[in-house]
Order: C-alpha cells, then sequence, then structure tokens
C-alpha cells in the first residue's frame, strides 16, 4: 500500500544524509537514524542514536572567544553489521561498502503502519559470487529500550562461508552539522567495553560534563543453526562480535542483532548496564519482538491517524509517523521538552525552543497526556525563568528562547554565517514571546481537556507568572498613554536592532505586543475563575499582590500596536527601513530564503530593508480565529476589520523571503482562513518542506518537527476552524478546493475516537457510544448536542 510506505531507489551519496534523516526510526525514548550499518560517520553517512533529554555541555574557543554548548548528545552507535565473504579454502575478500562495491537492485523501505526500514541489495564480489541481502530493522514501540536489526543472505550460485562482525561502536563525537564543527563535540567518555556468553557485547560510558551514565548490549544470534566459529571481542572503544557462518544456494544465513539501552536518568533500575544485559538478554527473537512492536503502532494509528486521500495524505501520514516516533506515549513518563529538529539529527542542538506552539494542539486532541508531560517539562523550569527575569530587573518568569536540560537560556551568543565565514553576534534570545507560546499551549490545553487540575495548580503559576513578566516589562509612554515593549525580538528574527542602533531589539513588535496582552487578559479570566481558597493560595505562593492585577488590566487594554499606511506594523518604525529590491535579488541567487545571510555576506544587513524572513504579524492570524483576534484589537482599542487585514496579509507576503519552514504553513492557513487564492502554494510547500529538503540541506541534519505537526494541525484544526473552548467544539470549516475531503479522529473530554469526516459541502461528527457526556457542536449558524453513539451530518455552504 503505497500511501503507507516510502521507497528510496539506488544509492545516492549526495542525498544520502536527507534519506538518514527521513529514515530515522524512534519511539519517544530513543531514536536512531537511518544509516546503512556497515557504514561509519564521514562526509556521506552519519550514522547517530539521541535518547530524548540527555543532554551535555562543553566549552569551546570561537573566533577567539570561549563559549558553552549544550548539545542532544550522539550516543555510541549500535547499529554496526559488516560482512565479507569466504571461499570454501577460506580465504577472504574485503568487507562490503557500498561506496567500494557497486550494487543492484538497491533500495530502502520505510513502512509506516509497521514503523520498520527495510533495505534490500544485490551484489558480487571480484570472485563473481552473487549475494542478496535483505535488512529490517526496528526501535521497539512497545518495550523503549530495544532495537533490533535483522539480516538475511542469501548465496546465489556459490557455497562458501560469510563473515559477520556485528558491534557496538563509542568511537562517535556530535558532527552532523558542518557549522558546528569549531565546537568540541566529543560528549562521550569513559568508555568500557565487556562481553558475556554466549553471544552478546556491551558498552558503557558516560558524558563529560552531564556525567550521564549509558550502556547499551547487543546479543547477536543466528537462526536456525550454528556458526562454524564465533568470537566476542571488547576492544578500547569498540565491542565486536565476529562470526563465522556456512551458506549455500537454499540455505539463507539470518542474523538477528538485539540491542538494549539505558540511561542513569531511566526510572526503576540500579545501574545502566545491569539494566542492558538483563533486558537484552530475555528480549525475544524477531518475529515476536516485530509481532509486539506493530501491535503497539498499531494501537498509536487507531488513535491519531488522518484520512487524506492524494499526495497530500501521504506525506502528512510520513509528518505524524515522525511526530508519533519523537513525541510517543513513552514521552508521558520523562522529563524532555519538543526538540525543533525532532531525535533526527543536530541541528539546533537538540534545543527546545517555541515550536511546541505548533506541536501540543495536535497532540492535545490524541494524545493528551503527552501534551501535559511537555507542559509539565516547562512548570519544572519556572524557578530558573524566574531568576532570569530577576536577572535583568524584571518581575514574573522569562523562558528561554532555546532550552534544554535545565532551563538556562541556550542561545549562543554567536552564530556563523556559511556565507561569509564570519561569526556574528545573535540576539535571538531577545525572542520573549516564547513565554506567550507556553501560556497560549497551558490554555489550549485545558480547554482541550478540561484539565482543571492542571489548569488551577501548574498552568496558573506559569500563565501568572508571565502575565506578571509582561506588565513588569511595559514601559507608560506618557506621550500617547500607551505602553511599549521595548528591546524584544519577533518571530521574523531578519531584524533584531534598527540600523546602525548601537543595541539589539526593536520596540513594540506588534505579534509580542497583542500576545503579550492576550496572557494578560487569560491571567486575570483565570483568576476570576479559581476557587477562593486556590486563589487565595496561589496569591501566597507566588507572592502575588492584589494590586498588580489593576496593572494587568490596564496594560492588556493599553500596550502600544503600531500601524502605517493602513496595516499593521512589524514593530515601531517598520515603515521607515528601505524597500529592497526583491526581482534583482532573485535573478542574482538560486535561492533567496536566507536573505540575511546573503546580505551580510555583500557587506549590508537585513536590518535596513523591509523584509521578513517568516510570518511574524501574521502569525496572529494563524493562533488566533478572525473573531478572537478582532476581539483582541478591540480590548487594546482598534478596529480590526477584514480590509485592515486583507491588506496587512498582502503587504507582508510580498515582503517575505520564507526562511523557515513555518512559513508556507503559517502563510497557507492565514490565506485559507481569509478564503484566499494562493493559499493551496503555501500549504504545498509546508508538505514538502522536508520531504524535498527546500531549505537547502537542512533536513539531513533533522527534521523540521513544529511544521511536520503544524501540517497535521492545519487539517485538525486549521482548514475545520475547530476551536475547543467553553466546554464544546466549536467548527467554522474552510473551503479549500484542492483538500475538500478528509477525516480524522480526536480525543475531546473524556471522548476517544470522535469521527470527524469533511466532504464537500458538509461535516459529519461521530460520537462513539460510551457513558459520557453529549458532545456540544457549535457552528457559525447554530448550535447542537451530539449524543454518544450518535453521528451528525451538519451542512456548510461553499463559499
Amino acid at each position: 500500500m503505497q500511501e503507507w510506505t516510502w521507497e528510496w531507489e539506488g544509492y545516492d551519496p549526495a542525498a544520502e544524509r536527507l534519506r538518514e534523516a527521513l529514515c530515522t526510526l524512534g519511539n519517544g525514548y530513543f531514536a536512531t537514524r537511518g544509516a546503512m550499518p556497515e557504514c561509519r560517520a564521514g562526509l556521506t553517512h552519519y550514522p547517530a542514536t539521541y535518547v530524548a533529554g540527555v543532554y551535555d555541555r562543553l566549552w569551546s574557543t570561537v573566533a577567539g572567544r570561549r563559549v558553552s554548548n549544550e548539545d542532544l548528545v550522539n550516543l555510541p552507535n549500535w547499529l554496526p553489521l559488516r560482512f565479507r565473504l569466504r571461499s570454501s579454502g577460506g580465504a577472504t575478500g574485503p568487507w562490503f561498502s557500498p561506496d567500494t562495491r557497486r550494487t543492484t537492485g538497491h533500495r530502502h523501505v520505510l513502512d509506516l503502519r509497521r514503523a520498520t526500514l527495510t533495505r534490500t541489495f544485490r551484489f558480487r564480489d571480484d570472485e563473481a559470487r552473487g549475494l542478496r541481502v535483505e535488512q529490517v530493522r526496528l526501535v521497539h514501540m512497545e518495550d523503549p529500550h530495544l532495537a533490533v536489526l535483522r539480516t538475511v543472505f542469501t548465496a546465489e550460485d556459490w557455497s562458501g562461508e560469510v563473515e559477520i562482525e556485528s558491534g557496538l561502536d563509542g568511537e562517535v563525537i556530535n558532527g552532523n552539522v558542518h557549522r558546528y564543527r569549531a565546537l568540541d563535540g566529543r560528549h562521550v567518555t569513559r568508555v568500557r567495553t565487556g562481553a558475556q556468553e554466549p553471544g552478546t557485547v556491551w558498552l558503557s560510558c558516560r558524558t563529560r560534563t552531564a556525567d550521564i551514565g549509558v550502556a547499551m548490549a547487543a546479543r547477536t544470534d543466528v537462526v536456525g543453526r550454528s556458526p562454524a566459529s564465533s568470537d566476542l571481542r571488547p576492544g578500547r572503544r569498540r565491542a565486536a562480535h565476529r562470526l563465522v557462518v556456512p551458506i549455500a544456494p537454499g540455505r539463507p544465513v539470518t542474523v538477528e542483532k538485539t540491542v538494549a539501552l539505558h540511561t542513569s536518568r531511566d526510572r526503576a533500575i540500579s545501574d545502566p548496564l545491569e539494566a542492558a544485559l538483563d533486558r537484552v538478554s530475555t528480549a525475544g527473537d524477531f518475529p515476536a519482538l516485530l509481532d509486539s512492536h506493530v501491535a503497539a503502532w498499531g494501537r498509536l494509528w487507531r488513535s491519531a491517524d488522518l484520512q487524506v486521500p492524494g499526495r497530500p495524505g501521504r506525506v502528512l501520514r510520513l509528518h505524524l509517523f515522525h511526530v508519533l516516533q519523537t513525541l510517543s506515549p513513552h514521552t508521558a513518563d520523562l522529563d524532555v521538552g519538543v526538540p525543533a529538529r525532532g531525535l533526527h539529527g543536530e541541528a539546533y542542538r537538540g534545543h527546545v525552543f517555541w515550536d511546541e506552539l505548533f506541536v501540543l494542539p495536535y497532540l492535545n486532541l490524541h494524545l493528551p497526556e503527552v501534551s501535559r508531560a511537555l507542559l509539565n517539562y516547562r512548570y519544572r523550569r519556572l524557578p530558573r525563568a524566574c531568576r532570569a527575569a530577576a536577572a535583568i530587573g524584571r518581575t514574573g518568569a522569562m523562558y528561554p528562547w532555546q532550552s534544554g536540560s535545565d532551563g538556562r537560556e541556550e542561545t549562543q551568543e554567536w552564530h556563523l554565517n556559511p556565507h561569509s565565514g564570519r561569526w556574528l553576534p545573535d540576539h535571538s534570545r531577545l525572542q520573549h514571546h516564547v513565554g506567550s507560546a507556553v501560556a497560549y499551549n497551558v490554555w489550549q490545553y485545558c480547554e482541550a481537556t478540561g484539565d482543571t487540575e492542571f489548569l488551577h495548580t501548574r498552568g496558573a503559576e506559569m500563565l501568572l507568572q508571565i502575565a506578571r513578566f509582561w506588565a513588569g516589562l511595559a514601559v507608560l509612554d506618557l506621550a500617547t498613554g500607551r505602553y511599549r515593549l521595548r528591546g524584544v525580538v519577533g518571530p521574523d528574527e531578519y531584524h533584531d536592532s534598527y540600523p546602525g542602533a548601537g543595541r539589539p531589539g526593536l520596540d513594540d513588535n506588534a505579534y509580542t505586543n497583542v500576545m503579550a496582552a492576550w496572557v494578560l487578559a487569560r491571567a486575570l479570566d483565570l483568576l476570576k475563575r479559581l476557587p477562593v481558597r486556590r486563589r487565595e493560595e496561589l496569591f501566597d505562593r507566588i507572592r502575588l499582590d492584589g494590586g498588580e492585577l489593576q496593572r494587568w488590566e490596564e496594560v492588556s487594554r493599553r500596550l502600544t500596536v503600531p500601524f502605517h499606511q493602513g496595516v499593521i506594523s512589524q514593530f515601531e518604525g517598520y515603515d521607515d527601513l528601505a524597500e529592497l529590491d526583491w526581482d534583482a535579488y532573485l535573478a542574482r541567487y538560486d535561492s533567496i530564503r536566507r536573505l540575511d545571510r546573503i546580505l551580510e555576506a555583500e557587506g549590508d544587513t537585513v536590518n535596513r530593508y523591509k523584509a521578513s524572513k517568516q510570518a511574524d504579524v501574521l502569525m496572529l492570524g494563524y493562533l488566533f480565529s478572525p473573531v478572537e483576534l478582532r476581539g483582541l484589537f478591540r480590548r487594546l482599542g482598534h478596529d480590526l476589520d477584514d480590509e485592515v487585514w486583507r491588506r496587512t496579509v498582502d503587504y507582508y507576503l510580498q515582503r517575505t523571503s520564507h526562511g523557515s519552514t513555518l512559513s508556507g504553513l503559517v502563510h497557507g492557513l492565514v490565506l485559507a482562513k481569509a478564503r484566499r487564492a494562493g493559499a493551496w502554494l503555501h500549504i504545498q510547500e509546508a508538505l514538502e518542506a522536508d520531504v524535498a529538503d527546500i531549505q537547502g540541506g537542512t533536513t539531513g541534519e533533522g527534521i523540521h518537527l513544529g511544521a511536520m505537526a503544524g501540517t497535521l494541525d492545519l487539517v485538525q484544526r486549521g482548514l475545520t476552524g475547530l476551536e475547543t473552548r467553553e466546554d464544546a467544539l466549536w467548527l467554522d470549516p474552510v473551503p479549500l478546493p484542492a483538500l475538500s475531503a478528509y477525516g480524522f479522529s480526536l480525543r475531546y473530554r473524556g471522548h476517544c475516537g470522535i469521527a470527524v469526516r469533511r466532504l464537500p459541502g458538509r461535516l459529519e461528527i461521530g460520537i462513539p457510544a460510551s457513558a459520557e457526556s453529549p458532545v456540544r457542536v457549535v457552528l457559525p449558524d447554530r448550535a447542537v448536542t451530539i449524543a454518544p453513539g450518535e453521528t451528525r451530518t451538519l451542512e456548510f455552504p461553499e463559499s
């Protein structure tokens, strides 16, 4: 079934890192890139395994400056399995490598339904001996500490022996991203290896600074026969199990390599090595592990799958697959955030940004326990965010733009422009709007799930401390009578200062200000809802002065929103910038997605121009329905009618280079909501962003998790107009001719498997039979109540 499989034919070294990223297999606890088992890391190949939340900090000297970098650690490689042919007289040939030996029929098949990667190929050696090889691997979804690789060797026209070496490799570094080559990437130290009869080798190590213990154990079995020889070879940084097995036509050799992985962060173990050895010794054979793995994925697909026809549906299912591999039910037991590039590579060093803004809305309605765990990651780092605010003389919580292990600001102070080779100051830590993303996710999660216990406790603390930060950061401008937020950077990221300014940051970024007003308004609403005793406890716990609330009310209504030429200004002074000659740059360069790097390499700066990397002001149209957005602006004293918003959308569309995978997603949905032509073009770009690697080589450094999850939510909430508020499902479908039929299921307020099906002119909603309460559904022109066991068809005009 092609809608469930992706295939790569042949071997293309130039595209190998992209294929490895897209063929990554994982289970939420750990993931392994889809590298070929016999290939070591180099310019072409990059085998890598990452465990969620395993970070390590090192110091490096970059451009004469000492810098600290915390990375998601590339752990020892469990994949190694190489082979060579031996004649009946004992003479051996070279170890096989696709880089030195021509293959035929080389194919990789990624099976999404079964979550397996199958590789097949055929080759002939110098003595014209033909060998067929099939390899199937999986990273187990039922038992998150197991992985298995099965290899079947079939001799075509000769008899002899095949020599196989299965191992664990501790000679690893973080080297996936060429731009980071000046940084110290040797995180793995104190490597020890050993063996345990009859067929297990093990490797243990620790990370250099965090001192996290890691252990792997690999059991290699030849199925159904005894090898001619078996030799366990622990070494200094590698452990190998070498076997020699007779092979002949009609007598294929099947080798199963089962691996267990534990770290000292795991629960309910006393020692990682002891746990890994115990687990691998009791693990079943390949058929048993495959059965339980496929069953676990079957349960996941039933809870989260969506039905969209054609190429878009096939890509969406691939996106969902990678989201679920990064954030699975196992994530609910971990202290981890949303890594922007998944567990698929080392770009952004595995850090947590604002991408959860695009991820949690989807998870809320499928795996709410995972959403709650991801919010708990933020809650555990709330004290650190409060200390960060206090360090700059502010109250409340200032969450970091980039977060890792402990919640400190991990954003680099210098970044490399690969176009010019220069290291430049990095001011992206001024994107304080990340705090509003945390608050938005708290609110959306609680509205979707009805989890009042979380809202009244941890959710309330985060929301109130973020509101407190915005109120404290706001400064009253006596000339205008409005509050201002100075020295910030918006989602655009291109603009981090005014041209020629002596300080970084911009004033009154519209997105930042409107989101701050929204946070303050929600915090005030929440305080009104809280039970009296809980409100008193909360006031006491965070030392909230009742007098602060009056300021919150005032700031939430009087924050500045700049305008120019009848459109919302991205920030104060935007209209004073120069217009860029877009046609000239499009003619001069193959791609201008990273216009900031191009201009800097020319000795210029993007800060001088009206040019955006991605949606900034228009993010407001992505997060809020038209009705809610108008209400926000009304609260701030502005009338945001359809004409103003239309002009604003057109204005920034003409001035955006789409240098982020999130750009097509946001612009596509904003245009679709406004019933505008061009929406599908942007949505298609979002769908193909990683599959086609449209950002020019970045997907090989890790998939873009926010964009992938965002495309899923685009179908789930965006095109249906789905909102979860006021204890109801609100629906206002958006017509999109290219995607007029689709379906999905969701979890809502105790109902599992609510079926939503969109067809031209109508929407079908089915509530599964249960003892739960009926579901209230609110449409633009009516409200209906649907009882468990009932399906309703709701008609809509296609306008």
